[in-house]
């Protein structure tokens, strides 16, 4: 540590004040500063003020120079020659104008006749055929002569740029304007066409080519600002409405001014005819630039311009320096059209220039006519830089959309998604965006070339003949340079964005248009298939994985070839119009369908082993999104987007008779492919990037297993094989569950993908038996929850005293539950009043609320009591009832039973009734779709197929869009859709009649008694729990497990009580008694004691109370037992209790008889 100095020394002398180096230097540093910045102020004033002066005084000198070029103009009678307009009109006249006007951005109206004057003097001479007059005459003179009308005429087109963008007629003044725009662009067009020049000959036609190009290459700059003025003025062109936009009509003044403004703008295009070397093409790539930036980015471009003028603009000479320059300064131009954001936002509505370039280039690549199958691309049009074009801009779009947060909103409530699954999704907001649904309408109006089906079949078909040709010696001569190959991968990352794009932009439909256009187009999802299948399902002979991803632009033209000559084979004689439409997408003829493979997913002779664990798990796959290349990425995404929109309208026929557009075969390896890729997925943290593939695998997954639950066509290990070797403990996936579950409750968007989002996403991976045991783990964690919360504290004051008579179990339970809420959670006890209205003796502890779930379960889900009815299929599953809504508190009773069975299954009390799976679907939150109509209706299901397929006139059947409802002898008409009764169905309408029927029974009708349920249940069960189990799976955990019993569990799960044992005589012959019985006299015991026919999934150890055998001591007289007779009481059973009361038989025969004779009287404890 340094000391301090004792003594310091004044650098100034004895006298002065004592002050420290450090101190001087720094006011020596200020003094310094002082002076520096009183130089500076000096500067800058002399500096304001030579400004001003020069200001003033060439302000003094312009006013001075146009009064005496009015005179000279007005007054001058002598001979007019291009030498003297150079020197004494057009060098003031610059001069002056520059000064007065354009420095300021603002046409003073004393300057429109100076300039209208000046136009026609220079229009005058370069009419004329005298080469003295003739301006344009000095672009071939003298060296000097040349560089002045260089100079003079690059003036004159950035004058004439910045009169065209001030040219507006709603402005004071503005017909004038408009008049001296029409006479600036005369000037310019006849200035920029040599042959407009009448002075040119043969000998000067050379020079006055290169003086031209000179122009012209200054026009396509941008010093000359031409672009942005043409752009300014295009945009205050009106937008016609969607119904006027082919009716536009222009006054004459404003169709010259259009007319010229494009003449212009395309003039540097017509120099592709010049050498490579000249500088043509050079002005012509910067025009290119410019046209890209400042008018293909016009909102509405093309129906803002006259139909006559559209031509011109989709001519080849126009679009192919724009495609190239587009993909040669990609990275330049977006930068610079991201700049462009905040300009005449107004216009845009939201949309950014990117977007605007997107759709007008595919407006100006098509012809539409209006017509389904009908329109095509322009003549000559380059595809494959059309689509590369497409594909860029795409990806900058949303680029854009993603960095201003306008992303899709993930994770929401199950229950959500079925209410809006047929709504649109993303819909835009912006903060300086004030814009109604009709506009936005109009802008992805624009699009509609590429939903078409003649834009997707006619990629598709140049692909493939491109794909022909590859690898071929021969090619194009002309250009071979820059020939590029259309490639299905291209087409595939094209619609891939179109897909987002759709989804984001468009509010009504979402990606619905070009979903229809890829599931319905012939052939199409074939192909995808059988690339993607190609990769993850190689045969011996085929690429490997990694070959196939070096590869797989090239690989993926190469099968593609073969669709045509399938589609050939369609027999047209077999099936009906619509299978003939799918028969179509596979490329299958009707003997091949034939020939097809069964449902039965069993392995056959010579065929893989389906039951291994391993075929199923994709190896490829195991690294999730991930692990696949950027181009296998794209073609799944939209395989899974399209594959899923069709299995909405494939029904069971086509799926599994049919067997189109897959065979089971490949159905199951898609079903695979997708659970494996999901599983992976979820594992592991996913990218944006990886974000729309996981969305639509997702979704696509969800749809094969739902379909598979009702219908068996994968193995059940295929569903398992991805986690069997790294499922975690149950406990841990069970809190795992809890927190995302919560997080996503909570809105938490930045939860990132983990194996809790697989339970929740896939819980089909894990075996059913862990399933269950999931679900008890999240019970017995809300108990301990609620106890640490003091909601439960024993059989105390927390628990709920009810009273019940026994033939009003209904009423009675619903007038003092239904209000509790949540709070049936707690225990029960219950206390019943007999038919004689006396209270009956004993204690709840368990059994009694047991058997009161089980009486009221059974008195309100019985027909006869009209809630619920049974379905019309072999298994009469319970459904609601269509008439309960007319009943006295019908909505308030489902509510109810919803409670109840919620409290059952928290409870583990098992209830011998199974819902329909349509019903059950509602409860997991999940859409119902036609072919589960076969579950609920199987006739109607039949009838609907029968239209859905018929081939005569469907207006032979006199249908219409209603439904009749009958309820207490009363008919009721309902519409299925607005003015239903008065729309006939039609062949062409048919197709929305079946589904709007199915869409009625399954969804609509069902609604009200489903969601009432629903909100009863939730009340005890968490959503997140139910979510881990699919309809048939939903109804075991609720009624049990096989339709046997495990005697060996049962038997090491009873309980002996009135001093019965294990070891007992007559416990020995009940065993031997209950093996020997048949599965249902065995359903039948178990029903008679336990009020269930099914035992526990999870075992007999989870019976609560258990299964118990009571002792009941019978005495004969030993005459009777030495005569052989045996004790004649019968058993009797207490389901309260589930305990069986079984006299002490001495015979296996005589126990059999009486067993038997007990469980099929349907009595219990009458019989003691």
């Amino acid at each position: 540590m340094d000391l301090p100095r004792k003594n310091q020394v004044s650098l100034r002398g004895a006298s002065a004040k004592e002050i420290s180096r450090e101190a001087l230097l720094e006011k020596l540093s200020h003094e310094r500063e002082l002076r520096n910045y009183a130089r500076r102020a000096t500067a800058a004033a002399t500096f304001i003020q030579s400004v001003w002066r020069r200001y003033y005084v060439t302000r003094n000198v312009a006013i001075q120079l146009q009064e005496e070029w009015e005179t000279l103009v007005n007054y001058h009678a002598g001979l007019i020659t291009g030498t003297w307009i150079s020197r004494s009109i057009l060098r003031p006249f610059l001069f002056f104008i520059t000064c007065l006007s354009a420095q300021h951005q603002k046409i003073r109206s004393k300057d429109i006749d100076c300039m209208e004057n000046c136009f026609k003097i220079l229009l005058e001479s370069i009419d004329s055929s005298d080469s003295g007059k003739n301006f344009c005459s000095l672009a071939v003179g003298m060296l000097q002569e040349r560089r002045t009308w260089s100079y003079q005429a690059k003036k004159l087109i950035s004058l004439c740029s910045f009169i065209l963008s001030e040219c507006d007629k709603s402005n004071p003044g503005g017909q004038n304007i408009v008049v001296l725009t029409s006479l600036a662009l005369r000037l310019l067009v006849v200035l920029t066409d040599r042959k407009g020049w009448k002075s040119i000959t043969n000998d000067t036609l050379q020079d006055a080519d290169v003086a031209v190009k000179d122009l012209v290459g200054f026009m396509g700059s941008c010093k000359s600002g031409l672009y942005i003025s043409i752009r300014k003025y295009i945009n205050k062109l009106g937008v016609p409405l969607s119904s006027q936009m082919k009716t536009i009509v222009q006054t004459d003044d404003r169709f010259l001014i259009t007319a010229g403004a494009v003449t212009l703008a395309l003039r540097p295009f017509q120099m592709t005819n010049s050498a490579v070397d000249s500088p043509g093409p050079v002005g012509m790539h910067f025009a290119a630039e410019q046209y890209c930036l400042f008018l293909l980015t016009i909102p509405w471009l093309v129906q803002r311009l006259p139909a006559v003028l559209i031509p011109a603009l989709k001519h080849k000479s126009v679009l192919s320096p724009c495609f190239q320059i587009l993909l040669i300064l990609r990275d330049k131009i977006l930068t610079e059209m991201s700049g462009m954001n905040q300009l005449e936002t107004h216009h845009s509505n939201g949309i950014p220039p990117v977007g605007w370039a997107l759709a007008n280039i595919i407006c100006l690549a098509t012809s539409d006519n209006d017509l389904v199958d009908s329109g095509g691309f322009n003549q000559d049009l380059d595809h494959a830089s059309y689509v590369q074009v497409l594909i860029t801009l795409s990806v900058n779009l949303l680029a854009w959309h993603d960095s201003v947060g306008l992303t899709k909103k993930e994770n929401l409530n199950l229950q959500d998604n079925v209410e809006t699954s047929l709504g649109g999704i993303g819909a835009i907001s912006h903060e300086n965006e004030s814009i109604c649904g009709p506009l936005k309408m109009t802008c992805m109006d624009l699009f509609r070339p590429i939903c078409q089906r003649w834009h997707l079949t006619k990629l598709v078909a140049i692909a493939k003949t491109d794909a022909s040709f590859h690898g071929a010696e021969t090619r194009p001569a002309n250009n071979s340079k820059h020939v590029r190959k259309l490639e299905l991968l291209d087409i595939a990352y094209f619609y891939s964005y179109m897909l987002r794009i759709f989804s984001v932009f468009n509010p009504t439909f979402g990606a619905l248009p070009v979903l229809n256009l890829l599931s319905f187009t012939p052939g199409y999802l074939v192909d995808l298939w059988g690339e993607v299948e190609t990769v993850f399902f190689p045969r011996k002979g085929q690429f490997s994985k990694d070959e196939y991803l070096h590869t797989s632009k090239s690989s993926v033209n190469k099968k593609i070839g073969i669709v045509e000559q399938k589609q050939k084979q369609v027999n047209k004689d077999g099936g009906t119009k619509w299978v003939n439409a799918l028969l179509k997408l596979t490329g299958k003829s009707q003997a091949e369908i034939n020939c097809t493979d069964s449902v039965d997913v069993q392995p056959g002779p010579g065929q893989v082993d389906e039951e291994s664990c391993d075929i199923w798990n994709v190896e490829s796959l195991r690294h999730g999104p991930e692990g696949i290349s950027k181009d296998i990425s794209c073609l799944l995404h939209l395989f899974c987007a399209t594959y899923s929109h069709l299995l909405l309208v494939l029904d069971d026929i086509e799926f599994y008779e049919k067997q189109v557009p897959f065979k089971l075969e490949q159905q199951r390896r898609i079903a695979s492919m997708l659970n494996t890729l999901v599983y992976n997925g979820l594992n592991q943290s996913i990218g944006r990037p990886n974000r729309p593939l996981m969305d639509s695998a997702i979704k696509c997954l969800h749809l094969m297993y739902e379909r598979d639950c009702r219908h068996r066509f994968c193995p059940p290990i295929l569903w398992l094989s991805p986690a069997k070797e790294n499922r975690p403990p149950i406990a841990v996936a069970a809190r795992t569950h809890e927190v995302l579950s919560a997080n996503m409750r909570s809105d938490d968007a930045s939860t990132t993908p983990s194996f809790g989002s697989v339970i929740t996403t896939t819980p089909h991976v894990f075996p059913f038996e862990e399933r269950v045991e999931m679900f008890r783990e999240f019970i017995n964690m809300d108990k301990v929850s609620r106890k640490m919360a003091g909601e439960v504290a024993g059989p105390g004051s927390r628990s709920i005293e009810i009273v019940v008579r026994r033939g009003h179990v209904v009423e009675d339970g619903f007038q003092q539950l239904n209000s509790l809420g949540s709070r049936l959670k707690s225990s029960i006890h219950v206390s019943f009043v007999s038919e004689s209205g006396l209270p009956e003796a004993g204690l709840d502890y368990g059994g009694l609320s047991k058997e009161f779930l089980t009486d009221i379960s059974k008195s309100a889900f019985a027909p006869e009591y009209g809630l619920f009815s049974q379905s019309s299929s072999s298994d009469r599953l319970l459904i609601p009832n269509a008439a309960a809504r007319y009943l006295e508190n019908g909505i308030q009773m489902f509510e109810f039973l919803g409670r109840v069975v919620g409290k059952a299954l928290y409870e583990g009390i098992l209830l011998d009734y199974a819902f329909s799976h349509v019903f059950v679907q509602k409860l997991l939150g999940r859409y119902s779709f036609l072919d589960e109509l076969s579950t609920l209706d199987p006739e109607l299901y039949r009838n609907l197929m029968y239209v859905k397929h018929y081939d005569g006139n469907i207006l032979d059947l006199c249908l219409d869009f209603t439904v009749t409802e009958e309820s207490f002898s009363k008919r009721h008409i309902i519409e299925l859709k607005p003015g239903g009764k008065d729309v006939s169905v039609t062949n062409e309408n048919k197709m929305q009649y079946v589904h709007a029927m199915a869409d009625y029974k399954l969804n609509r009708q069902m609604l009200p008694f489903s969601n009432a349920f629903y909100r009863g249940l939730t009340d005890l069960i968490s959503p997140s729990w139910l979510k881990l189990f699919n309809a048939n799976e939903f109804n075991q955990l609720l009624s049990g497990g096989k339709h046997d019993i495990d005697v060996v569990d049962l038997r090491n799960n009873t309980r002996y009580t009135g001093g019965y044992s294990e070891g007992s005589r007559t416990i020995k012959l009940f065993w031997e008694v209950v093996v020997g019985f048949e599965p249902k006299e065995r359903c039948l015991l178990l029903k008679f004691v336990t009020s269930c026919s099914r035992g526990p999934l999870l075992g007999f150890k989870h019976l609560q109370p258990s299964f118990t055998i009571h002792k009941v001591a019978c005495d004969t007289s030993l005459w009777a037992t030495l005569g052989g007779q045996d004790v004649d009481r019968l058993p009797s059973a207490s389901t309260c209790y589930n305990t069986l009361k079984l006299p002490t038989y001495r015979r296996s025969s005589t126990l059999r008889e009486k067993l038997l004779y007990a469980i099929n009287s349907n009595a219990g404890f009458e019989l003691s």
